[in-house]
Protein backbone atom coordinates (compact mmCIF):
# COMPACT_ATOMS: atom_id res chain seq x y z
CA UNK A 1 0.00 0.00 0.00
CA UNK A 2 1.08 3.91 -0.85
CA UNK A 3 2.43 5.70 1.91
CA UNK A 4 -0.02 8.84 1.84
CA UNK A 5 3.31 11.01 2.25
CA UNK A 6 4.16 9.67 -0.66
CA UNK A 7 0.69 10.55 -2.74
CA UNK A 8 0.79 13.80 -1.21
CA UNK A 9 4.38 14.92 -2.27
CA UNK A 10 2.85 13.89 -6.04
CA UNK A 11 0.33 16.30 -6.19
CA UNK A 12 2.47 18.66 -7.49
CA UNK A 13 2.68 16.21 -10.45
CA UNK A 14 -0.73 15.46 -10.33
CA UNK A 15 -1.98 18.64 -10.79
CA UNK A 16 0.49 19.06 -14.06
CA UNK A 17 -1.37 16.62 -15.44
CA UNK A 18 -4.49 17.82 -14.96
CA UNK A 19 -3.40 20.85 -16.89
CA UNK A 20 -1.87 18.80 -19.65
CA UNK A 21 -5.11 16.98 -20.10
CA UNK A 22 -7.28 19.99 -19.66
CA UNK A 23 -5.30 21.46 -22.97
CA UNK A 24 -5.40 18.08 -24.55
CA UNK A 25 -9.33 18.23 -24.70
CA UNK A 26 -9.00 21.93 -26.40
CA UNK A 27 -6.35 20.57 -29.26
CA UNK A 28 -8.44 20.37 -32.54
CA UNK A 29 -6.72 17.20 -33.52
CA UNK A 30 -8.18 15.36 -30.09
CA UNK A 31 -11.73 17.56 -30.84
CA UNK A 32 -11.85 16.15 -34.34
CA UNK A 33 -11.75 12.67 -32.99
CA UNK A 34 -14.55 10.85 -31.46
CA UNK A 35 -12.48 8.33 -29.52
CA UNK A 36 -9.46 10.61 -28.28
CA UNK A 37 -12.05 12.77 -27.01
CA UNK A 38 -13.73 10.55 -24.58
CA UNK A 39 -10.56 9.11 -23.97
CA UNK A 40 -8.71 11.89 -22.70
CA UNK A 41 -11.91 13.22 -21.22
CA UNK A 42 -12.23 10.12 -18.84
CA UNK A 43 -8.72 10.39 -17.99
CA UNK A 44 -9.21 14.01 -17.19
CA UNK A 45 -11.96 13.54 -14.97
CA UNK A 46 -10.49 10.59 -13.15
CA UNK A 47 -6.88 12.59 -12.41
CA UNK A 48 -9.53 16.01 -11.45
CA UNK A 49 -10.73 13.35 -8.76
CA UNK A 50 -7.69 12.26 -7.46
CA UNK A 51 -6.64 15.84 -7.11
CA UNK A 52 -9.97 16.60 -5.21
CA UNK A 53 -9.66 14.16 -2.68
CA UNK A 54 -5.59 14.61 -2.40
CA UNK A 55 -6.58 18.59 -1.61
CA UNK A 56 -9.19 17.42 1.54
CA UNK A 57 -6.85 14.96 3.04
CA UNK A 58 -3.92 17.38 3.38
CA UNK A 59 -6.28 20.22 4.50
CA UNK A 60 -8.54 17.24 6.77
CA UNK A 61 -4.68 16.56 7.89
CA UNK A 62 -3.69 20.28 8.45
CA UNK A 63 -6.58 20.89 10.73
CA UNK A 64 -6.26 17.46 12.62
CA UNK A 65 -2.88 18.70 13.51
CA UNK A 66 -4.05 22.19 14.00
CA UNK A 67 -6.68 20.66 16.71
CA UNK A 68 -3.67 18.42 18.52
CA UNK A 69 -2.26 21.19 19.30
CA UNK A 70 -4.51 22.95 21.14
CA UNK A 71 -5.34 19.88 23.03
CA UNK A 72 -2.12 19.44 23.79
CA UNK A 73 -1.17 23.10 24.59
CA UNK A 74 -4.25 23.42 27.01
CA UNK A 75 -4.15 27.06 27.36
CA UNK A 76 -8.13 27.50 27.12
CA UNK A 77 -10.61 24.77 28.09
CA UNK A 78 -13.47 26.04 26.08
CA UNK A 79 -11.32 25.75 22.90
CA UNK A 80 -9.83 22.37 24.12
CA UNK A 81 -13.57 20.87 24.33
CA UNK A 82 -14.08 22.10 20.96
CA UNK A 83 -10.91 20.81 19.16
CA UNK A 84 -11.69 17.22 21.21
CA UNK A 85 -14.66 17.14 19.63
CA UNK A 86 -13.17 18.18 16.06
CA UNK A 87 -10.44 15.67 16.48
CA UNK A 88 -12.83 13.00 16.46
CA UNK A 89 -14.63 14.04 13.35
CA UNK A 90 -11.21 14.88 11.44
CA UNK A 91 -9.92 11.40 12.06
CA UNK A 92 -12.95 9.68 10.51
CA UNK A 93 -12.87 12.29 7.93
CA UNK A 94 -9.00 11.19 7.24
CA UNK A 95 -9.10 7.93 7.31
CA UNK A 96 -11.90 7.98 4.75
CA UNK A 97 -10.23 10.37 2.67
CA UNK A 98 -6.82 8.11 2.56
CA UNK A 99 -9.24 5.30 1.76
CA UNK A 100 -10.68 6.86 -0.76
CA UNK A 101 -7.42 7.56 -2.41
CA UNK A 102 -5.97 4.55 -2.08
CA UNK A 103 -8.51 3.14 -4.03
CA UNK A 104 -8.78 6.11 -6.85
CA UNK A 105 -5.08 4.71 -7.58
CA UNK A 106 -5.61 1.18 -7.98
CA UNK A 107 -4.82 0.51 -11.56
CA UNK A 108 -7.81 -0.29 -13.57
CA UNK A 109 -8.67 -3.56 -15.18
CA UNK A 110 -8.50 -2.08 -18.81
CA UNK A 111 -11.56 -4.20 -19.42
CA UNK A 112 -13.69 -3.32 -16.66
CA UNK A 113 -16.05 -0.78 -19.03
CA UNK A 114 -16.42 -3.45 -21.35
CA UNK A 115 -19.37 -5.55 -22.11
CA UNK A 116 -19.51 -9.34 -21.54
CA UNK A 117 -20.56 -12.96 -23.13
CA UNK A 118 -21.81 -14.69 -19.78
CA UNK A 119 -21.53 -18.51 -21.03
CA UNK A 120 -23.66 -20.56 -18.26
CA UNK A 121 -22.88 -24.66 -18.66
CA UNK A 122 -24.44 -27.43 -16.44
CA UNK A 123 -21.77 -29.50 -15.08
CA UNK A 124 -21.68 -32.10 -12.71
CA UNK A 125 -25.05 -33.64 -11.04
CA UNK A 126 -27.74 -34.87 -14.50
CA UNK A 127 -30.01 -33.44 -14.41
CA UNK A 128 -30.27 -31.01 -11.09
CA UNK A 129 -27.19 -29.37 -12.70
CA UNK A 130 -29.39 -28.18 -15.47
CA UNK A 131 -32.07 -27.10 -12.91
CA UNK A 132 -28.56 -24.97 -11.20
CA UNK A 133 -27.59 -23.80 -14.60
CA UNK A 134 -31.19 -21.88 -14.82
CA UNK A 135 -31.08 -20.73 -11.57
CA UNK A 136 -27.69 -19.02 -12.16
CA UNK A 137 -29.15 -17.77 -15.45
CA UNK A 138 -32.43 -16.64 -13.89
CA UNK A 139 -29.57 -14.83 -10.70
CA UNK A 140 -27.76 -12.97 -13.27
CA UNK A 141 -30.81 -11.62 -15.25
CA UNK A 142 -32.60 -10.35 -12.74
CA UNK A 143 -28.64 -8.71 -11.34
CA UNK A 144 -28.49 -6.96 -14.92
CA UNK A 145 -31.97 -5.96 -14.34
CA UNK A 146 -31.05 -4.36 -10.50
CA UNK A 147 -28.31 -2.73 -12.16
CA UNK A 148 -29.85 -1.14 -15.39
CA UNK A 149 -28.24 -3.47 -17.67
CA UNK A 150 -29.72 -5.42 -21.01
CA UNK A 151 -29.20 -9.00 -21.39
CA UNK A 152 -29.84 -10.50 -24.84
CA UNK A 153 -29.59 -14.08 -25.49
CA UNK A 154 -27.17 -15.47 -27.99
CA UNK A 155 -27.80 -19.03 -27.65
CA UNK A 156 -29.51 -21.67 -25.49
CA UNK A 157 -29.67 -24.93 -25.23
CA UNK A 158 -32.61 -26.14 -22.70
CA UNK A 159 -32.76 -29.58 -20.85
CA UNK A 160 -35.98 -31.96 -21.10
CA UNK A 161 -37.21 -30.96 -17.34
CA UNK A 162 -36.86 -27.17 -17.72
CA UNK A 163 -33.10 -26.43 -16.53
CA UNK A 164 -30.87 -25.18 -18.92
CA UNK A 165 -27.78 -27.34 -20.99
CA UNK A 166 -25.87 -24.20 -21.91
CA UNK A 167 -26.68 -20.23 -22.03
CA UNK A 168 -24.64 -18.01 -23.86
CA UNK A 169 -25.97 -14.01 -22.95
CA UNK A 170 -24.70 -10.54 -23.81
CA UNK A 171 -24.79 -8.13 -21.01
CA UNK A 172 -24.19 -4.49 -21.66
CA UNK A 173 -24.32 -1.21 -19.70
CA UNK A 174 -22.16 0.10 -17.30
CA UNK A 175 -19.01 -1.14 -15.85
CA UNK A 176 -20.57 -4.36 -16.33
CA UNK A 177 -17.40 -6.49 -16.39
CA UNK A 178 -15.92 -4.71 -13.37
CA UNK A 179 -18.58 -6.58 -11.65
CA UNK A 180 -18.58 -10.05 -13.13
CA UNK A 181 -15.48 -11.37 -13.35
CA UNK A 182 -15.51 -12.71 -10.42
CA UNK A 183 -18.31 -15.03 -11.22
CA UNK A 184 -15.86 -16.91 -13.96
CA UNK A 185 -15.91 -20.66 -12.26
CA UNK A 186 -17.06 -23.58 -10.91
CA UNK A 187 -20.40 -22.52 -8.89
CA UNK A 188 -21.47 -25.46 -6.41
CA UNK A 189 -25.41 -26.39 -5.01
CA UNK A 190 -26.08 -28.27 -2.20
CA UNK A 191 -29.62 -28.95 -1.98
CA UNK A 192 -32.64 -31.82 -2.04
CA UNK A 193 -33.61 -32.02 -5.76
CA UNK A 194 -37.48 -32.07 -6.32
CA UNK A 195 -36.71 -35.81 -7.35
CA UNK A 196 -35.68 -37.04 -4.30
CA UNK A 197 -38.11 -38.77 -2.56
CA UNK A 198 -36.08 -39.82 0.47
CA UNK A 199 -34.98 -36.52 1.23
CA UNK A 200 -31.02 -36.83 0.76
CA UNK A 201 -28.77 -33.60 0.08
CA UNK A 202 -27.58 -34.14 -3.81
CA UNK A 203 -24.35 -31.83 -4.75
CA UNK A 204 -24.08 -30.81 -8.53
CA UNK A 205 -22.35 -27.94 -10.29
CA UNK A 206 -22.35 -25.40 -13.28
CA UNK A 207 -19.80 -22.92 -14.59
CA UNK A 208 -19.51 -19.84 -15.77
CA UNK A 209 -17.53 -17.95 -17.91
CA UNK A 210 -17.66 -14.04 -17.98
CA UNK A 211 -16.09 -12.61 -21.42
CA UNK A 212 -15.21 -9.14 -22.23
CA UNK A 213 -16.50 -8.30 -25.59
CA UNK A 214 -13.80 -7.31 -28.46
CA UNK A 215 -14.64 -5.57 -31.21
CA UNK A 216 -12.76 -5.82 -34.67
CA UNK A 217 -9.95 -3.80 -34.04
CA UNK A 218 -9.03 -5.64 -30.66
CA UNK A 219 -9.44 -9.16 -32.58
CA UNK A 220 -9.00 -9.52 -35.90
CA UNK A 221 -10.74 -12.68 -37.98
CA UNK A 222 -9.73 -13.78 -41.07
CA UNK A 223 -12.46 -15.17 -43.27
CA UNK A 224 -9.34 -18.00 -44.46
CA UNK A 225 -8.69 -19.02 -40.69
CA UNK A 226 -13.07 -19.86 -40.07
CA UNK A 227 -15.14 -22.66 -41.46
CA UNK A 228 -18.93 -21.44 -41.48
CA UNK A 229 -21.40 -24.46 -41.62
CA UNK A 230 -25.28 -24.25 -41.38
CA UNK A 231 -28.27 -26.37 -40.20
CA UNK A 232 -31.56 -26.66 -39.48
CA UNK A 233 -32.32 -25.45 -36.20
CA UNK A 234 -33.71 -27.79 -33.31
CA UNK A 235 -36.09 -26.56 -30.30
CA UNK A 236 -38.37 -24.26 -29.18
CA UNK A 237 -38.37 -20.79 -31.35
CA UNK A 238 -40.84 -20.60 -33.89
CA UNK A 239 -42.23 -22.59 -36.90
CA UNK A 240 -39.62 -21.19 -39.31
CA UNK A 241 -36.72 -21.61 -36.80
CA UNK A 242 -37.04 -25.42 -37.32
CA UNK A 243 -37.94 -25.31 -40.92
CA UNK A 244 -34.57 -23.71 -42.74
CA UNK A 245 -31.66 -23.34 -42.61
CA UNK A 246 -30.98 -20.95 -40.31
CA UNK A 247 -28.55 -22.24 -37.63
CA UNK A 248 -25.07 -21.20 -37.65
CA UNK A 249 -21.69 -23.28 -36.61
CA UNK A 250 -18.25 -21.33 -36.68
CA UNK A 251 -15.34 -23.84 -36.29
CA UNK A 252 -11.44 -21.46 -36.19
CA UNK A 253 -9.27 -23.74 -37.29
CA UNK A 254 -6.48 -21.65 -35.81
CA UNK A 255 -7.48 -22.53 -32.41
CA UNK A 256 -10.13 -25.21 -32.27
CA UNK A 257 -12.79 -22.82 -30.82
CA UNK A 258 -16.31 -23.93 -32.33
CA UNK A 259 -19.53 -21.70 -32.06
CA UNK A 260 -22.97 -22.09 -32.18
CA UNK A 261 -26.03 -20.02 -32.62
CA UNK A 262 -29.61 -21.03 -33.52
CA UNK A 263 -31.88 -18.71 -31.25
CA UNK A 264 -32.59 -16.37 -34.39
CA UNK A 265 -35.14 -17.12 -37.44
CA UNK A 266 -32.18 -15.10 -39.45
CA UNK A 267 -29.50 -17.02 -40.37
CA UNK A 268 -27.65 -13.71 -41.04
CA UNK A 269 -28.56 -12.79 -37.19
CA UNK A 270 -27.30 -16.12 -36.10
CA UNK A 271 -23.93 -15.84 -38.08
CA UNK A 272 -23.63 -12.11 -36.40
CA UNK A 273 -23.97 -13.74 -32.86
CA UNK A 274 -21.37 -16.31 -33.44
CA UNK A 275 -19.02 -14.25 -34.21
CA UNK A 276 -19.47 -12.03 -31.46
CA UNK A 277 -19.20 -14.95 -28.99
CA UNK A 278 -16.02 -16.19 -31.13
CA UNK A 279 -14.55 -12.85 -31.01
CA UNK A 280 -14.83 -13.13 -27.12
CA UNK A 281 -13.71 -16.65 -26.73
CA UNK A 282 -10.22 -15.34 -29.04
CA UNK A 283 -9.72 -12.02 -26.58
CA UNK A 284 -10.12 -14.39 -23.69
CA UNK A 285 -7.49 -16.66 -24.38
CA UNK A 286 -5.22 -13.87 -25.38
CA UNK A 287 -5.65 -12.09 -22.25
CA UNK A 288 -5.45 -15.88 -20.37
CA UNK A 289 -2.02 -16.19 -22.02
CA UNK A 290 -0.86 -13.11 -20.62
CA UNK A 291 -2.07 -13.66 -17.49
CA UNK A 292 -0.38 -16.99 -17.53
CA UNK A 293 2.74 -14.77 -18.07
CA UNK A 294 2.20 -12.75 -14.33
CA UNK A 295 0.38 -15.41 -12.43
CA UNK A 296 3.36 -16.48 -10.76
CA UNK A 297 4.64 -12.97 -9.47
CA UNK A 298 0.85 -12.19 -8.55
CA UNK A 299 -0.97 -14.83 -7.12
CA UNK A 300 -4.50 -13.62 -7.01
CA UNK A 301 -7.44 -15.58 -5.09
CA UNK A 302 -9.59 -13.39 -6.26
CA UNK A 303 -9.35 -12.42 -9.68
CA UNK A 304 -7.65 -15.36 -11.58
CA UNK A 305 -10.84 -16.02 -12.77
CA UNK A 306 -10.50 -20.07 -12.99
CA UNK A 307 -13.05 -21.91 -14.28
CA UNK A 308 -11.60 -25.02 -13.11
CA UNK A 309 -11.67 -23.99 -9.49
CA UNK A 310 -14.97 -24.09 -7.50
CA UNK A 311 -15.46 -20.50 -6.20
CA UNK A 312 -18.73 -20.45 -4.96
CA UNK A 313 -21.54 -23.02 -3.03
CA UNK A 314 -25.39 -22.42 -2.43
CA UNK A 315 -26.35 -24.39 0.42
CA UNK A 316 -30.20 -24.38 0.68
CA UNK A 317 -30.60 -26.34 3.75
CA UNK A 318 -28.86 -23.75 5.49
CA UNK A 319 -30.08 -20.45 3.34
CA UNK A 320 -26.59 -19.50 2.71
CA UNK A 321 -23.85 -18.37 -0.04
CA UNK A 322 -20.23 -18.88 0.53
CA UNK A 323 -17.74 -17.83 -1.54
CA UNK A 324 -14.20 -19.46 -0.85
CA UNK A 325 -11.90 -17.07 -2.46
CA UNK A 326 -12.51 -14.46 0.30
CA UNK A 327 -13.90 -16.82 2.56
CA UNK A 328 -17.55 -14.88 3.02
CA UNK A 329 -20.33 -16.56 4.05
CA UNK A 330 -23.97 -14.97 3.53
CA UNK A 331 -27.46 -16.17 4.67
CA UNK A 332 -29.07 -14.50 1.83
CA UNK A 333 -29.96 -17.55 -0.45
CA UNK A 334 -32.86 -16.76 -1.50
CA UNK A 335 -32.07 -12.79 -1.90
CA UNK A 336 -28.85 -14.05 -3.81
CA UNK A 337 -30.64 -16.03 -6.58
CA UNK A 338 -33.00 -13.10 -6.79
CA UNK A 339 -30.18 -10.92 -8.42
CA UNK A 340 -29.03 -9.42 -4.69
CA UNK A 341 -25.37 -9.55 -5.60
CA UNK A 342 -24.14 -6.14 -4.81
CA UNK A 343 -23.20 -7.45 -1.34
CA UNK A 344 -20.97 -9.99 -2.82
CA UNK A 345 -20.13 -8.35 -5.29
CA UNK A 346 -19.08 -5.85 -3.26
CA UNK A 347 -17.09 -7.75 -0.72
CA UNK A 348 -14.89 -9.41 -3.96
CA UNK A 349 -13.88 -6.00 -5.79
CA UNK A 350 -12.99 -4.83 -2.25
CA UNK A 351 -10.50 -7.65 -1.81
CA UNK A 352 -9.46 -7.10 -5.38
CA UNK A 353 -8.53 -3.42 -4.87
CA UNK A 354 -6.89 -4.23 -2.14
CA UNK A 355 -4.23 -6.53 -3.54
CA UNK A 356 -3.85 -4.08 -6.58
CA UNK A 357 -3.21 -1.70 -4.09
CA UNK A 358 0.76 -3.20 -3.71
CA UNK A 359 1.21 -2.62 -7.31
CA UNK A 360 0.61 0.99 -7.36
CA UNK A 361 3.31 3.71 -8.07
CA UNK A 362 2.58 7.63 -8.29
CA UNK A 363 3.82 9.61 -11.35
CA UNK A 364 7.20 9.36 -11.64
CA UNK A 365 8.16 6.26 -9.77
Amino acid sequence: MLKMQSIVDSLPKYEQHLDELTQQMGDPEVLSKPDAMRRVGKERRHIETVVQAVRSFVDATRQLKEAREIVKDGDDPELVELAEAEIESLEGQVTRLEREIQLLLVPRDPNDEKNVVLEIRAGTGGDEAGLFAGNLMRMYTRYAERRGWKVESLSTHGSEIGGIKEAVLRVTGDDVYSRLKFESGVHRVQRVPETETSGRIHTSAASVAVLPEADDVEINIRDEDIRIDVYRSSGPGGQSVNTTDSAVRITHDPTGLVVSCQDEKSQHKNRAKAMMVLRARLFDLEARKQHDKIAAARKSQVSTGDRSAKIRTYNFPQGRITDHRIGLTLYRLTEALDGDLDEMSDALMLADAQERLESVSTPGE
